[in-house]
């Protein structure tokens, strides 16, 4: 029995792991998992966490039937060093990926015709696909990946991944024309989509994610699985065929697009969810929701009011670039409608499927396992820290109720009591300076310098 709570810690109670007897088969009952991440959601973009004009109806049943975080971050501002802290289980200070973009570290390529440089993932970042892998889930990742920079080699399957579907950087034609790709990996292939070639836009992105999907659990649903479903929406450019039911509201033609899309991935949600359960898989799927980041600046902040009011934006470290949508759901295994307002970010998530899964963890991470917030449990998490930076440019740091944040390099960190002021109105810099020395003192001890980023 040594080695069974070696793979298997204290995490029984909610997930349980039948073991083989002499002529009996084995039966593993450890959760499949599907993460699911918006592209761009804001904080305020959901129904569930108050949004006034957008439909989002699976999403807020999955939220009603489990868990909603309402202080839940992302590990970025943007997309690369977000998703990088979410597979990797390290904050922008440990990270191999810290920006979209590096200074010095990656290869070149182009973006809108300009030369530019990415940094991407290294073989030696332990990923949750890695993890997850090596106890025997069957994993796959659809749709964006974004972590490949301008490196051909730096796929998903090269980083931990069993499939891939979906389009990279390193291949910008994989892309296009976005919303309706003409191109799509299939694992290493590229493959002609035929519904969206010649510009024919018939079969949205989010749809083709659903689809590809489905068709990965349909083919591994005997084993335990870990898809991250990556959708683009409601990330810029903002385009799709229908506009229901927004169509006649007096609304812009941006935010009709706009909640058209969120909408429409919310359909697209509920269908897979309608596959799970018609298929019996549904009781024994973990499923998590999430953003990568805030609302961005081309997004309709105050018209739909995306980022519920919060400061900043995509790209920003203030709280509307960083605070996410955070929502998780297991049948039968997580009390529903409940509402947590603890601390957690993106670097919790490896740690956590771990737990569930009985994965070994890197010695490395930054994050912790929040297993026990999901089993009704209490855990203190008002005093850990949580850390973010742009590589010298911006920095912040969010310890109990106090957040210092900078978001120019030349400027001084100011201070904040989220408790008291989410949004970030009044600087108390000047009135608590041992405060902020403090947490000065913690973001020296948060971060590493990186080789690649000045």
């Amino acid at each position: 029995m040594k080695s069974f709570h070696k793979y298997f810690p204290a995490f029984i109670s909610l997930t349980t792991v039948t073991l083989p007897v002499a002529g009996q088969k084995h039966t593993d009952t450890r959760p499949n998992i599907i993460f699911i991440l918006a592209d761009d959601m804001g904080y305020g973009d959901l129904a569930c966490y108050g949004n006034k004009i957008i439909q989002t109806p699976n999403i807020d049943k999955l939220a009603a039937e489990g868990i909603r975080f309402t202080q839940a971050y992302a590990g970025s501002a943007v997309s690369s060093p977000s998703r990088c802290a979410l597979l990797t289980g390290k904050h922008t200070g440990h990270g191999t990926v810290r920006d979209n973009f590096a200074k010095k570290g990656g290869l070149t390529g182009l973006k809108n015709g300009n030369t530019i440089r990415r940094m991407h993932l290294l073989p030696e970042d332990t990923t949750i696909a890695t993890i997850l892998s090596a106890v025997g889930y069957k994993t796959c990742i659809v749709n964006k990946w974004h972590l490949d920079g301008f490196n051909p080699n730096a796929g998903p399957l090269d980083r931990g991944f069993d499939e891939f579907y979906g389009w990279l950087v390193s291949k910008d034609e994989s892309n296009l024309p976005y919303y309706y790709p003409a191109l799509r990996y299939y694992n290493r292939e590229l493959k002609e989509i035929f519904e969206n070639r010649n510009n024919a836009r018939g079969i949205h992105n989010s749809d083709l994610s659903i689809r590809e999907s489905i068709g990965f659990i349909e083919r591994n649903r005997k084993n335990p699985f870990f898809l991250y479903l990556a959708f683009d929406v409601p990330h810029e450019p903002y385009f799709i065929n229908d506009l229901e039911p927004y169509g006649s509201m007096p609304l812009s033609e941006t935010a009709k697009l706009y909640a058209s899309l969120i909408t429409h991935t919310d359909k697209a949600i509920g269908n897979l969810i309608e596959y799970l359960e018609k298929n019996n898989l549904r009781d024994n799927t973990l499923i998590i929701f999430a953003s990568d980041n805030g609302g961005a600046a081309q997004a309709p902040l105050e018209e739909l009011n995306c980022n519920a009011g919060l400061r900043g934006r995509k790209a920003l470290l203030y709280e509307g670039g960083i605070k996410v949508p955070f929502i998780v759901n297991y049948p039968g295994k997580i009390k529903p409608g409940q509402i947590k307002d603890d601390l957690i970010y993106f670097p919790d998530v490896m740690p956590t499927l771990a737990a569930f899964s009985g994965a070994k963890l890197p010695h490395n991470v930054d994050g912790i396992s929040i297993l026990p917030l999901l089993q009704g449990k209490r855990q203190n998490t008002g005093k850990r820290i949580l850390y973010w930076e742009f590589p010298g440019q911006q920095v912040a740091i969010r310890k109990g109720k106090w957040k210092a944040v900078s978001v120019n390099k030349s400027s001084e960190l100011e201070l904040y009591d989220i408790s008291k002021d989410p949004f970030e109105k009044n600087n108390l810099a000047s009135r608590y300076p041992k405060i902020v020395n403090e947490l000065k003192r913690e973001i020296e001890k948060s971060r590493v310098a990186s080789p690649y980023y000045e």
